[in-house]
This record gives structure tokens, sequence and C-alpha cells, in this order.
């Protein structure tokens, strides 16, 4: 997008009527020369010119008539001077940056000497006039023309020197009142924010003042006593703005600036500077001396011990922007400390810092440092105590670099951005101060730092900036040295959307740097790396990719077209030849996982970036031949969504926008159209749509290029455009013709959409256009379109109605007054619906009539008939009356009508709710009325008294209907108000409960419980109930529902809300503009009491849901209008429910169920309409009083008093959520999260309920959305140092509630004794990890925590040791694992006794089982020898044997033996392993496993999870005999696992077996490790008894891969049975387990494997001989009906698949002709099947088509289902010839097509008969 420069304003020079006059007369004077009364009529004629260019002109004329005079004649003074002085006063008049000023200081600047010498002259005494006569208001425009002055102005800055004292007192003057102006601002955002503003312009212009008069201040402070004054005053003022709070922080900072600029000029560039300012820094008077008294005076303010932190903040940044350090005193003793005290004195700051902005400044601030560092070294030889301080290694290098890993994951993109700078200049200042080396491996510090980042976790973003940065100074071959597989492991970061721009900059930043260290001349030869150098690059870079795009799914290399593949292409474009070679030699049938896109894919991909890039060659004969046009065709219909969506970006995409598009791209589109059109994926239709404007648009420039050149009589270029029109009423009519009625939701989507493109980019006109697509348009294509309106689809609804108005109207007839009546007939029928989605048709449609112009005239006519009053507008007496117009009369037409009808909805409601609910919703019209509003332009309105009337009864009618169905939603269950009805008394008693709940409606169910009355004999109520009202003449009741109620009710509200918030946004003020303004303030502050009640009030979720929209829309407007009245509406609001909060008590009001219902929105919406640049001075005082109410009080012990403890917990956690906020609300989170703990100590359940929700909510501001199903993950978590680096209150805070919840723990009686808070502290704890870069000497260390956590482990509760066990992991660093889990196995007892506490064994056994797991996922390699973790183990083996009767502990035991040992990778190796393997296989021989199985009914508690944590441990074993070299006893043990009673270790058991024999599927050999012929037995024996059905599902499942490879022979004991038996066995199964998804689906994979090896050997069977085939073909046609659960037609989709070859497509027909045709049926019903999972799987079955009977370009493609579906019918076809049955078959395909419509017309007659 071009974004055109912003022009400057151009304004007349405007000057008060007087001054004007005496001007001219100045200049009318008699006498002087020529040349001088030329220049006074020039000035005269410009003060009497109103335009400014041709003022600009004339001063131009007026600088070169002044450079012609010579100063000879002393006449010419007087008229001289009036002339210059006029030019002076002009110049001082006009505003900043407007060029006329430009002009005059430009003329003025070319002067000769002595002229110049008048016009300084001249100039001061204008500038010292306006100093001293200038009021308040023009305070700001007087600093703007100082700051002009010296802005490139030599006369004007002449002139501030001589002025200088008295500039200087005037800045003073001006800050001084802006300092006292800002106390009394508070709540005026406009005002404050035009006042800090000013504030910064004075500061900066000051500081420009004192720099650029540098000498005449030297000068000033010698001549003039009162100088020290003015500069010390001018200094108070800085360090009054330093120290106040309510600045801003960019005045601030400003501020600091200043403070040491003036330093700087009154001490000079000396030591004595630096002295100052280290003082200042430390808070210390002692190195003062130096300075002058007054300044020393004011610099002692700042050196109070208690300035706020930021003060040193800003005084780091101002030292190091306004001092010069590449000109510091050589020897520098004082600029060294001062160099090395600004990074100590920032990152003490940075450890109080809450503020993110105020973190960006301290990040940037530092890297201003680090630039600073590196200036002072470059001019002069480093001292060795700065060389060892800024050296790699470093103490201060040490914290630098724990400052930047605390930051590097900041949400604010500034704080990332200025933490990679500083890493960087760390890595240069290393360079500086450190010995050269050519290899950065034998730099210590560097090799350290490389394998300490490369150590981190891939999703920690700052880890790829930082090996950017080494990257850049060390090159590409550093990284691939250390870690050579890192470019596919970046390869594989891509498919995540968060890492993929970040993983795709390192990757460019390797390959390139890699591709310029291959191209270097050799150090022997001295020649250029070519053909070798380039092979190695691909094998690289290329290769991996191709790989990753070949075999990943596609979902996960979206990324890599859009981020990485296009930087590789344009670093080297040769590689394409490389890719495209590689890619077409490799085989196009998938042979990676399921769902990867094969090479075809990759191809594609491949192809689309390089187009993109303009790196393949345009030719009209594809592309230069790059790829064959099969290929495309393949592409565009291929199975997986993006390899159709990069075929079609490559077919669209081009890098010039005026690329013809050729007639076989256009082909290529009309075959990839139609079967996509019906895609049900979202994103697959946004790319298509994208990818189709940039064709279209190529369409439309290239044809505008080529009508062009129409007289250059090409034939090309008119047969071009010919094919261009042909193409485009091509796409026109197949989009228009899938508009029918009943199409889907996807195709009309698509096809609008489409549609839409064509009515923007060309017309839909009738008339002399290039390509007249609106002759192809018909009227019925128009109704189409119309039907869309109607849809059900809001999104639907918006496309159709503006296609609508681009269609011709000839097509739509609107203008026909017939069709008009009857659209606007059915727009006002469907506003009255009791149909939500009908009302947004009718408004809609209405819309679509505002430009008609005689719909008003068709309004009246039908208020005439239906005998309501309604006094429009006169219409436009010109037939050529604007648009504009004609929809302003309309719009205030339709709203005039929809008003009287709602008016008089209303008055019936107000009368009979229930019968607006069931006939007249009030909700349609008000919807009606919103929307019609929308499209009003209120700035020109003509009607404006119209308007004000209509406006004034628009808000009357709204608190009409809101008065009406408020009781229902403030009710306290307005859900469960109205009974269901049943009967027509039901519903003449709803009023009876209308009026019951009105005056009941408070808190008391906190203290008491209410119920209803029931005195049905009470006259009184009698006399109100409403007799239900008759719909029909004929007297039939209706019956009103308790939801149609509640859904009038609450969507009314709904409405009012949208209505009465659209009033106050979009109306204009009047007190603004009296002849324009709409809407009163008084009308504006009333809607905002309105807003309040109902939010307040409502119970209702939709109701103050929606009420907050249209609230915030009023606050919007309230802070940045005109009114000061209503600028501080919100901070009074505010107050006013703060205080009602406050004293909330049982009696309130207040909602304090339902999370306080509506407060929440309330506040937030007055808290989020506070501008982002203000102080945020209503949200720090609204956290400060919320604070105090949800922290836990003595007083608050009952129910009734903590009521506005609840209140304080909710709107917290609305404030926490609330995006608007940003980053504001996060140094409030340390203070939430205290009170969201502490909230679980109280003793009122409401109070610990709101508590939880509140701990949930800051769980995710902290550490982000859930980013994946592992609740554990690292994506979710974040360092120890990060996490209290930002909340650095929690640190004490944490580690004291652990303190206090630890000590509870433990019991010696074994009772649980948990304390409230500890299960929330344990779960923040465990999202914490260690880092490999944190330091040992950090003041927020972990160390602390842990005795607390380890002393959780003795909790009686299992589920608080868990948790202290995962939290134990954070704290452990990777290098005090081993001793850590060490001395934890030596806290275990040795042996069994009394004294064991079996809570502390268990709790210690998970913390060393989390710790081992730990490092077993992060470092994937084995303890270090000599860890001591064998023998510890060893010495408490009798935890897993016997001899501990407690089977919790036996089972955590094993659980950490089978860490120890791993399925694939063991934490020991060596003699220490074999030792503890042993003793495990004694373990397992004397287990319950190998006994055989007991006969009592359990073994105790705990049972189950012990053999669980056996059955692992032996199946490990089982799985891995060589390496336990127990290949008898892993048979033993197998068998032991299948004949266990208990289910669980049966299923734990099958499992593992089945995940072994799918990891090694391909390799049969290895599948008989285990399976040995008594285990095949146990395994057919226990399919045929087993009756758990999940058991029996998983052995199936493997009796099913064990089948597909060979028979196997069936057993049952010793008894042997048949093939046939098992198949009707498992047929039977199969028929009847249909209450079990995975066993019906087991068993059908089973049977269908089984029939295909009974058919395969003996294909002349018929169906007779085997029996039970059309059982077996009847059950696979029930599992693909739509009824069925997605995963049965899965299982049946994969059973027809695998059968394809052998069954469906043999000669000799196996099935007969019956049976194989229903089969077929059933595939073609899956493949129009409604879930896209089933019909891709579906399609799949053409790759198992033989060859002989496709297409040569089909063989081995996988295509989507439209595509398959069209190929299977083809297929079938063809293969009835080739049985002989085409008669038969025609017959057979004839009644399967009529069969369902017979059906449907039998339903039909019966219906009709009935």
């Amino acid at each position: 997008m071009v974004v055109k420069k912003k022009s400057t304003k151009v304004e007349a020079v405007v000057l008060e009527e007087e001054k004007l006059l005496n001007l001219i007369a100045s200049l009318s004077i008699d006498g002087g020369g020529d040349g001088v009364r030329l220049v006074a009529r020039t000035l005269q004629t410009l003060l009497r010119l109103t335009d400014p260019v041709q003022q600009i002109q004339l001063i131009k004329q007026v600088g070169s008539q002044l450079e012609a005079l010579t100063g000879d004649d002393e006449a010419d003074a007087v008229l001289l001077d009036a002339s210059l002085h006029t030019l002076a006063l002009v110049y001082i008049s006009l505003q900043a940056k407007n060029p006329l000023r430009r002009a005059i200081a430009s003329a003025a600047s070319s002067l000769p000497q002595w002229l110049q010498d008048h016009m300084v002259s001249s100039l001061s005494s204008c500038l010292s006039e306006s100093m001293s006569n200038v009021s308040s208001e023009q305070h700001a425009h007087v600093v703007d023309t100082i700051a002009a002055c010296l802005d490139g102005f030599p006369p004007g800055e002449r002139c501030i020197n001589n002025l200088l004292p008295e500039v200087l007192q005037f800045l003073h003057t001006v800050l001084s009142k802006h300092l006292n102006q800002n106390r009394a601002l508070a709540g005026l955002y406009i005002a404050q924010a035009q006042l800090m503003q000013s504030c910064l312009a004075a500061v900066k212009t000051s500081m420009l003042v004192i720099r650029r008069c540098q000498d005449g201040l030297s000068a000033a402070l010698q001549e003039h006593s009162s100088m020290e004054e003015t500069l010390g005053s001018l200094m108070g003022c800085y360090t009054h703005i330093l120290t106040d709070a309510e600045f801003i922080q960019s005045v601030q900072s400003t501020g600091g600036m200043a403070v040491v600029l003036m330093i700087r000029s009154v001490l000079g560039s000396g030591d004595h500077v630096a002295s100052v300012m280290c003082s200042l820094l430390q808070s210390s008077a002692q190195g003062l001396d130096a300075a002058p008294r007054w300044l020393r005076c004011r610099c002692e303010g700042l050196c109070s011990s208690t300035r706020p932190p930021t003060v040193s903040l800003y005084l780091c940044h101002g030292a190091l922007a306004m001092l010069n350090w590449k000109e510091a005193p050589p020897p520098a003793p004082q600029w060294e400390e001062l160099l090395l005290l600004v990074p100590n004195t920032l990152l003490g700051i940075d450890v109080s810092v809450k503020e993110s902005t105020t973190a960006l400044l301290v990040t940037r601030t530092l890297t201003l440092w680090s630039a600073a560092a590196l200036d002072f070294l470059r001019v002069r030889t480093c001292p060795p105590s700065l060389q060892r301080n800024l050296r790699g290694g470093s103490a201060l290098q040490q914290h630098l670099l724990e400052h930047i890993q605390s930051c590097w994951e900041h949400p604010l993109d500034g704080v990332r951005h200025q933490t990679r700078s500083l890493f960087r200049d760390l890595l240069l200042l290393h360079q500086h101060v450190a010995p050269p080396t050519p290899d950065p491996s034998n730099d210590p510090y560097i090799s350290e730092l490389t394998h300490s980042l490369l150590g981190l976790e891939w999703h920690m973003r700052g880890k790829y900036g930082s090996l950017q940065c080494l990257v850049e100074l060390y090159g590409a071959g550093h990284l691939l040295s250390v870690q050579p597989e890192l470019p596919l492991q970046l390869l594989g970061l891509m498919g995540d959307q968060t890492l993929a721009p970040y993983a795709s900059n390192l990757l460019e930043r390797l390959f390139v740097s890699h591709k310029a260290e291959l191209e270097k001349p050799s150090a022997n030869s001295g020649e250029s790396t070519t053909a070798d150098g380039m092979s190695c690059w691909n094998r690289t870079w290329v290769t991996p990719l191709l790989h990753m795009l070949c075999r990943a799914r596609p979902e996960q290399t979206t990324f890599i077209l859009d981020y990485f593949l296009p930087k590789l292409l344009r670093c080297s474009p040769s590689s394409l030849a490389h890719m495209v070679q590689a890619l077409q030699d490799a085989p196009f049938c998938r042979t990676g996982p399921a769902s990867s896109r094969g090479a075809l894919g990759a191809l594609m991909t491949c192809l689309r970036a390089a187009r993109a890039q303009g790196v393949v060659p345009t030719s009209e004969e594809l592309w230069g031949g790059l790829v064959p046009l099969s290929l495309l065709q393949q592409a565009l219909i291929h199975k997986h969504d993006q390899v159709r969506m990069d075929a079609l970006g490559f077919v669209c995409e081009s890098r010039r926008s005026t690329e013809v598009v050729t007639s076989q791209e256009a082909d290529l589109i009309r075959h990839f159209l139609p079967a996509n059109l019906n895609s049900q994926s979202a994103g697959v239709r946004q790319q298509t749509v994208s990818l189709m404007k940039k064709l279209l648009c190529r369409v439309k420039d290239s044809s505008g290029l080529l009508m062009k050149r129409l007289s250059q009589d090409r034939d090309q270029d008119q047969h071009t455009l010919h094919h261009y029109k042909e193409f485009l009423r091509w796409l026109c009519v197949t989009l228009l013709d899938v508009l029918t009625p009943g199409a889907s939701f996807s195709k009309c989507l698509l096809s609008l959409h489409l549609l839409a493109l064509l009515s923007q980019l060309f017309t839909f006109s009738t008339g002399l256009d290039a390509f007249t697509l609106g002759e192809i348009i018909t009227s019925a294509h128009a109704q189409n379109v119309l039907y869309c309106v109607a849809s059900n689809f809001l999104e639907i609804k918006q496309l159709a109605s503006a296609l609508l108005r681009q269609l011709p109207p000839s097509a739509v007839k609107l203008q026909e007054s017939e069709r008009m009546q009857e659209v606007l007939e059915a727009a006002l029928e469907l506003s009255t619906s009791t149909k939500p989605f009908d009302s947004v048709t009718a408004a809609h449609l209405l819309q679509l009539l505002l430009h008609q112009p005689h719909l008003s005239q068709a309004l009246l006519l039908r208020a005439q008939q239906h005998h309501i009053h309604l006094q429009p507008p006169p219409p436009p007496l010109s037939a050529q009356a604007s648009e504009t117009l004609i929809v302003e009369i309309n719009t205030l037409t339709v709203v005039q009508f929809l008003l009287c009808c709602l008016q008089v909805e209303v008055q019936r409601a107000e009368s009979s709710l229930l019968q607006a609910a069931a006939s007249h919703p009030l909700y349609g019209r008000a919807h009606c009325i919103t929307a019609v509003l929308q499209h009003l332009n209120t700035e020109s309105l003509r009607e404006t008294q119209q308007w004000r009337r209509l406006v004034s009864e628009l808000i009357d009618v709204c608190y009409r209907v809101s008065d009406v169905v408020s009781p229902v939603v403030q009710s306290s269950s307005p859900e469960g108000l109205i009974p269901m009805d049943t009967d027509s008394e039901a519903s003449a008693g709803l009023q009876k409960i209308l009026q019951e709940i009105q005056p009941r409606d408070t808190n008391d169910f906190f203290s008491s419980a209410r119920e209803l009355k029931r005195d049905d004999g009470d006259e009184h109520t009698h006399s109100h109930n409403v007799q239900p009202p008759s719909l029909h003449e004929g007297g039939e009741g209706y019956r009103v529902t308790a939801q149609m109620v509640l859904v009038c009710c609450w969507r009314s509200m709904k409405e009012v809300a949208m209505l009465l918030g659209q009033l106050c946004h979009t109306l204009p003020l009047q007190h603004t503009d009296a002849h324009s303004g709409l809407i009163t303030d008084r009308q504006v502050e009333g809607v905002g009491l309105y807003f309040r009640q109902q939010l307040l009030q409502s119970r209702h979720r939709g109701a103050f849901e929606l009420a907050y929209v249209g609230f915030v829309r009023l606050t919007d407007m309230l802070c940045w209008s005109g009114s000061l009245t209503l600028q501080q509406l919100p901070a009074r609001w505010l107050s006013e429910v703060l205080e009602e909060v406050k004293s909330s008590d049982p009696s309130s009001k207040l909602c304090a169920t339902r999370r306080s219902a509506g407060i929440p929105f309330y506040i937030q919406a007055l808290l989020s309409s506070e501008p982002m640049s203000a102080s945020c001075s209503l949200l720090k005082m609204t956290m400060k009083e919320l604070m105090a109410l949800a922290m836990p009080s003595a007083e608050r012990t009952s129910n009734s008093s903590s009521v506005p403890q609840v209140h304080a917990l909710n709107i917290l956690r609305a404030l926490y959520r609330d995006t608007r906020l940003g980053e504001n609300i996060i140094p409030f989170v340390s203070d939430g999260m205290q009170a969201a703990v502490l909230g679980f100590t109280s003793p009122v359940w409401a109070v610990r309920n709101s508590s939880t929700l509140l701990f949930s909510t800051l769980i995710t501001r902290i550490f982000g959305v859930k980013k994946g199903k592992d609740e554990h993950s690292k994506k979710n978590r974040m360092t120890g140092r990060e996490f209290f680096t930002r909340f650095p209150a929690l640190y004490p805070f944490l580690l004291r509630q652990l303190e206090e919840a630890a000590a509870t723990v433990e019991s010696r009686s074994g009772q649980a004794k948990l304390h409230p808070s500890l299960f929330l502290l344990l779960l923040v704890l465990s999202r914490l990890y260690p880092s490999p870069m944190d330091g040992s000497s950090s003041p927020l260390g972990l160390a602390p925590f842990m005795p607390f956590i380890m002393r959780c482990a003795r909790c009686a509760v299992y589920r608080t040791r868990e948790m202290a066990a995962r939290a134990l992991v954070p704290f452990v660093l990777v290098t005090q694992l081993s001793s850590t889990v060490h001395s934890l196995l030596l806290q275990l007892p040795s042996e069994p006794g009394h004294h064991v506490q079996q809570n502390h064994v268990h709790g210690t056994l998970l913390q060393v089982l989390f710790l081992l797991r730990s490092y077993q996922s992060d470092s994937h390699t084995p303890l270090a020898v000599g860890s001591g973790v064998g023998e510890a183990l060893s010495q408490c083996m009798w935890l897993s044997s016997q001899q501990n009767s407690c089977l919790v502990t036996r089972g955590a035991f094993l659980d950490v033996l089978l860490c120890v040992f791993g399925p694939k990778l063991g934490l020991l190796e060596g003699s220490e392993a074999d030792s503890l393997r042993q003793n495990t296989l004694s373990i397992l021989k004397d287990s319950e496993l190998v006994s055989g199985p007991t006969s009592s009914p359990g073994l105790g508690l705990g049972s189950t999870q012990y053999l669980l944590s056996l059955a692992r441990l032996a199946l490990c074993a089982v799985e891995r005999p060589l390496r336990w070299e127990s290949r008898e006893l892993s048979d033993r043990l197998l068998e032991g696992l299948l004949q266990r009673p208990e289910y669980e270790v049966r299923e734990l058991a099958l499992e593992g077996v089945l995940r072994r024999l799918q990891e090694e599927e391909q390799e049969v050999d290895d599948r008989k490790w285990m399976m040995n012929e008594s285990s095949l037995c146990q395994l057919t024996s226990l399919a045929l008894n087993e009756t758990h059905p999940q058991c029996l599902a998983k052995a199936l499942q493997v009796l099913s891969l064990l089948s597909s490879s060979s028979d196997l022979l069936w057993r049952d004991g010793s008894r042997v049975l048949s093939q046939v038996e098992i198949l009707e066995h498992f047929l039977m199964l199969a028929q009847t387990s249909t209450h079990s998804v995975e066993l019906h689906c087991a068993a059908l994979s089973l049977v269908s494997h089984l029939v295909v090896q009974q058919v395969n050997p003996r294909p002349q069977a018929g169906v007779a001989t085997l029996g039970y085939l059309p059982q077996w073909g009847a059950l696979v046609s029930s599992c693909c009906s739509e009824d069925q659960p997605v995963e049965v037609k899965l299982t049946a989709s994969k059973v027809l698949i695998s059968c394809t070859a052998t069954l469906l497509c043999s000669p000799n027909l196996p099935l007969g002709l019956n049976l194989t045709v229903s089969l077929w049926k059933s595939l073609f019903v899956l493949l129009q099947d409604e879930d896209q999972e089933v019909r891709d799987s579906a399609s799949d079955f053409i790759l198992n088509v033989p060859a002989h009977l496709l297409p040569s370009g089909v063989v081995g493609v996988c295509v989507c289902p439209p595509a398959a579906l069209d190929w299977g019918v083809a297929l079938l076809c063809r293969l009835l010839g080739l049985w002989g049955q085409v008669g038969a078959g025609v017959l057979l395909l004839t009644d399967w097509l009529l069969g369902e419509e017979e059906e449907e017309s039998d339903s039909d007659r019966a219906t009709d008969v009935t």
C-alpha cells in the first residue's frame, strides 16, 4: 500500500484589524527612495491579500527587492524600518511549520549584512513585545516561534542571543504555569494531553536555546546577576518534572536530558560534569562541590533519598544522550566511573520496574549505554580496569546478559528489539577488549555463550535474535560446527505460526552468511568456490527443505512458503533448477505420512514462491517449459488443500501486475473452480479469494495496457482481449448459477466473494464497457442474489446486499413501483418476526431501498393504508437531486415510519408483554432503525430540525422499551423466571409473575431466601391478571414460552443499547454548532445514566454484555468531545460506582452473583476509554480502591460483609482480561495475584469462588493463552528469572506464603491438613522452568524455595505431593540435578520398619521421578558416571518388593526404575545400569505377573496403580529383550500381562504390543520379537473370550495387523477354529458391537481383512459358496450411512480402499454384480459425506485402482473428493463394460439412482393422504 505524504497546510496572514491598519499606514508614509517605496507597496499588497500562495510569491519579491537596496540614502531609514518591522511581525504571527514563515526566513537570511542588523533589531523588538504582552493562550505559539528562530534562521538565532535573559525568563514563566495547571486538570484528558504537549515543547525549546546559545549563556552569567536566578528557576522546573509522577514519560525523559544539558552548559565538558552526574546517580551530595552554589542547591534537591526510582533512569538517559562520550578527556577516570555506574544504576532500577513503558526506556537506555561505551573505547586505549569490566564473563556482562534474558520475551516489541541491539553491542564490546582470535571456538566466552544459547528452548523468541547476532559477527560456520542439524531443527519450527517469523529470519541470516563464506577465495588457490560450494550449500539448506516439504503435513509447511522459501530463492535463484529437478525425479505418490503432500505438493510450493519472486521465466509456453500442464492439472484438484492453493498461487501470482493471463492459465482456472467452490475450509476460501483477486487484477491491468496499444493494430492484443471477455463472462455466469435456493453456505460465500471482486475490479454495466458483464446478468440471477439476503448467515446477507447494489438496475428492477412495494412489504413484515435473523434481513432490505428516489412516497402510501400519522420531508424538486440528499430524505422517512410502528408496539407491550413477545417483538424495529442510521452521513444534513425532533423521540421510546423489558432481565434469575407453558392458564398467570418480581430485586440471597407469593385469593392481584389474547379471529389462543419472553426482552435491551450508542457516537453535539448539532449534552448524560442502570442491575448476560458494547461507544465519544462537562463524566461515574461497591450490602441492587453481572463491564468501559497516552490516573485510582477491597480483612468473615470483596475480585478479573488496557494493567498483576491467593483463605464460598476465577485469569495473563494440549508445555511457561524480574513483588510474597503452607503439611497422624493456598502456590511455581543462562548470583534466586517445596512431599494429600514434585523441577539447575536426585534418594529408608512414613516416601519418589523425566526430555543424554543415583536406587530396592506393604509407593518406585531404564534412552550406563537391571529382573520374577493371577478380589488400596506401574516396567523388558538379556522371561511376562484379571493391565499390555507393531509395520521380520506361538495363542484366545470392550478392541486391532502379513492359526485353548468359524464369530461381533465405536471399528477392520484373504485365493468362487459375503457387504454399507460416527465411517473408508484393487476392480467380479455395485455406492456415499475428513479419506481409493484402468496422468495422485467422485463414476461404468454386465449394471444403477426418489415420492403421497 502506498501512503501519500501528508501535505503541509498553507495559511494566509491573519492580523487583528487595528494592527493591520496601523501596519498599512506605517507603510504609506512619504519619503524614501524608489526601491524602499516599492518594498512598502509590495508589503501593503501582501497584507490586503487573503490567498496564501500569492502571499508567498510576494514575500519572494520583497526579498529580491530588499537585496537590491544599497542603503546610501538616509531618507529611506523610516520606511525601511517600517517594512522590516512588518516582515518581523508577520513572521511572529504565523503558526509553526507554515510555508509562509519559511519563505520569510529564507528571504531574511539572504539579506545583506547591514539589512540583517536591522532585521534582527525589528525581530527582537517584536519578539520581546510578544513575550511581555502575550496571554496564556498564546504561550505555545510564542514557544514555537522561539524554536523556529533557532531552526536554520541566522537572524532569528542572533535575535535569541540578544534577548537571551528575557527568553529564558519567559520559558521559565511558561513552564511554571504549566506545572500549576497540571494539578487542576485531572480527568480532563484532552486538556491534559494538550498541556503535556505544550510542556514538552517548552522543555525542548529551552534545551534548544541553552544548546545553541552556549557562548551567550556564559557571557550572560557574568554580566547579568539575575541570570543565575533565572537558570536556577528553570532548573527547578526540570527537577519538578522529574519528580512529579503526573507527567507522562516523554516529558520526564526530556526533563532528564534538560537537567544534564544544564549541568554541561554551566560546567563545560570536563571531569566536573562526570563527578556531578555520578553524585546525582548515587543520590549523594558529596561530588557537587565543583558546581556553582545555585546549581548545587538545585542538584541537592534531586539527591533526596525519597525521590522516585525513575529519576535515576531519566538522569542516566540524559547523561547518555546529552554528553559527548567521544570527546571525553583522555585520562577520564571520572568518566570511566560514570560509564560503569550507569549500567549498574539501570540494572538496579530494572528489578523494581512495573510499567512496560518504563521497562522499554530502561532497555533503550542500556542500549544507548552500550553504544556510548563503544564510542568511548573507539577513540582511546581501553584502561585495564575498564577492560576487565567490559570483557565477556565479567560480573557486569553477566548481569547484563541476565537482564537480556529476562526481557527478550517481553510483550512489547520495542523491548525485545532493544534487547537484541544490546546483546549485539555486548558482543562488539567483548570483541573490542578481548584478544583477537580467528576461530570463535577458541574464545571460551563465545563458545560457552553459543552452547548456552543453543541449549535454550526453541519457543523462547529471544534466542533467535541472539543467534542472529552471533551469525552476523562470527559467521554461520561457527554455529553449524557446533550444531550441524540446526537447519533441520529450524525448518521443523516453521509449522508454528508464532515462531515461524523468528525462525525464518535466523535461517535467512544463516544461509546468506554460509553462502558468503563458501564464496570467499580459498586460502590456497585464491579462487572462488563455484560448483562444489553451491553443491555444499544446496545439501545444507535445500535438501532439508525439500525433505520437509515432501514429508511434513501441509499445514506445517504453510509458513515455509510465506517466510522462508522466498528468502532462499532471493539469495540463490539458481537453486530453483535444483529443486525442480530433484522433485520431478522423486515419485509423485506419497511416500511419507498419510497427511503429507508428497513431491507434487512440494514442487507446487517451490514453483509458487519462485514465480512470486520473479525467478520463474515468463513465457507463453508454460513458463518456459518448466513444468508440464498435466502436473498443474493434478495439483489443482489435489486432495490436500495447501497443494491446491500452491498450484492456484502459481497460476495466479506474478511479480508484474500487467503480465498477460494466457489462455492456458484461464483453462486451468476453469479446471480448478468447479471442484473447489464447495470447500468447507474457511482458510481455503480466503486463500482462493485472495489469489483470484491477484489474477483478476492482472486481467484488469494488462487489459488496460492492451487497450492502449489497440491503435497499433496488433491482432494478438485483440485476441487476448476477446479471450479475457470470454473468460470473465464464463466466470460471472458460473458463479451466479451457483446461487440457487438451497445452495450450501460455502458455495454461496465463495461465489459472492468472487462476484464482489468482479464488481470492484470491473463493472456490471451494460454500457460501453470493455467487457460488458452486465449483459449476461438476468433478472433470475438478481432474484437468486436477493434470495441470499434471506440467508441465515450474516456474512452472506452482507455480501448479497452489497452485490445487489452493483448489479444492473434493469436486472434488479427495484426502480419499478410494484417490485419496490413487494420488497418493502417483505422488509416491514420481517421486522416484526419472532425470529431474530429475520430482523437482520429486514434491515438489509431497507438499506437496499434507501437509494431509490420514490421510497418516501411508497412509505407514505403504506402509512395512510395502516392509519399511521407520517409527515416525511418534501421530496427533492429537481430530478437531478444528489444521491446524498435522496438517502437523507429516505432515511428520515424510514426512521419516522419505524418509530411510529415501534411506539404503537411499545404501547401494546406496556399492556401485555406476552402479546408483544408472541406477535410483535420490539427488537426487530429497533434493529432496523440502528442499521438504517449507520449509513447516514451526519455531517451534511439538510433537515436538521426534523432530525432533532426525531432523535428526541427515539431516545424517549428507547427508555420506554427498556422500562417494559427490564423487570425480566434485571430479575435474580431471568432464564428461569417464566415457566414453560403447558396450557393457556399458565399464560394467563405470567403477568402476575412479572408483577411479583419487580419490587423484590435485591441481594437478600446473602442473608435469607425468598419465595414467590401464592396468594390466590388476592383480589388486587387477580385484577391485574391479563387474559391471553387471541392471535386469530377464531379465538384460538397462543402459548408463550419462557424462552420467547426472555428472547424478546434481552434482545430488545440489546437493540436499545446499540441504538443509543449509535446516536451518541455518530450524531454531532448541539453545543459545538447550534445549527448542525442534533443531540444535547443533557441527552448524552441521560443516556449514560441509562447505561449505568442497565449495567449495574441487569442479570441476563446477553443483556448487559450488549449494553456494554453501546456504553463503550458512548464513553469513547465522551473523552474526545469538546464539552468539559462530558469529559468529566467518566471520572465522576467511576467514583460513584466505586463508592456504591464499597457500601454494597444485602439490600443493594448491585448483583453479587453471576460474577457481579454488569458491574465489571461498566467499570471496564469507563477505564478503557481513558486515552493510552494519558497518565492513567483513573486506572491507578481504581486499582488502588479495588485492591483495598479485594484483600482479605478480619472484618469480612460473613456472607453479608464480603459482598464488596466479591465485587472487587470480579471487577479485577474483568480488568485483567481486557485487551484494551494493554500493558497498562501489568503493574497491578502482582497485587492481583496476592489478592487471589489470599482470597482462598476466606471462610466465605463466594470469595473463594471469585478468587479462583481471578487466579485463572492471571495465570493466562502472565503465561499467555494455552498454546497446546499439554497443560505443562513450556510454551506457556516462563523462566524463574524472567517471572520474578517482571513481577518482583511476588518473590517475597510467594516465598512467605509457601513457608506458611509448608509448615502445615507434615502430619504424624497421617491426617490431611491442606493449606488453602498451597495448591495455587505450587501451580504458579510449576509454571516456571530453569534456564542454562541463569546466574547463581541473582538477587531473585530460586534456591530459598526448594526446602519448602521438598517439605510438601510429606503432605497427606496425593495431589499436593504431585504438584510439589512438578513445582520442584524449575528450581533445580541441570548441573545440580544429579546431586539433588542423589540427596533425595538418600532420604528414603534403606529397610522396612514401623518408622517409615509412606507419604514422605511417596512424595520423595515423585520428586525424583519428575526431576529425572525433565532431565530425560531436555538433555537426551545419560547421567554422568559416578552420580551415585544407581547405587542409591539399589539400596532402596526393597521399596519395589513385597516387603513394602504400601502399593502406592511400590508403584512410584517402579515408575522411577522405568524412567531410569527408559524405553529408548536409559539414564544409566555401564556396570551401574547392569547391576540395577538385574535387581529389577529379580523384582519382576517375584512379582504377580510371573506367579500368576491372584484369585483374591484385589491387592488393596492402590493395587491398580501399582499393577499398571509394574506392567509398564514389564513391557519395557518385553520390548527390549536383548538389552535385558531375558528372552524367556519376556515371554512369560507378556503372557502374565495378558492373563491378569484387571482389565487396565490387559489393556496396557495390548496398547504396548499395538504400538510396537505400528512402529515396525514395514519391518515384518522384527514383529516376531515377542510373538511366539504361546503368545499368539493367548492373543487369539483373548480375542474370542474377552468381555471388556476396550481390551477386546485392542486385541482385534493387534490381530488385524498380524493377519495382514500372514495367516494366523486361531486357537481357543486347545481347540483350533476354521476361517469360516472365525469369520462368522467376528461378523456377528461387528454387527452387535455398535454400542462401542472402538470395538465396532476394530471388528469391522479385522473381518474385512479376513474376507479379503478368503476371496483372494479363489476369485472364481461366487457369492453362493461364501454365504457370509452378503452379510459383510451389508455391514460395510451400513457403516457408511450418514448417521454413523465419524470413526466408523473412516474405518469403512479404509476397508473399501483396501479392497479396491482386489474386490471392487477385479476383472473376475468375485463378489458378484449386486454386492460389488453396492460397495461402490457406499464408497460414493462416503465421498459426499458432510465430514471433510471422511471425504478426504475415501478419495484415497483412487491410489489403489490398477493403473490400466485410469488415465496416464491420474495414476498415483491424491485427488480432492469431487474429482474422485467424478472419476469413480466413470471407472464404474468402464468396469461394467469389462465385466460384460452393461445391461444388468445399467439396471442396478438406475434402481440405485431412482430408489430414493421413489421412496420420497411415496412418503410425499402418504403425507398428502393424511
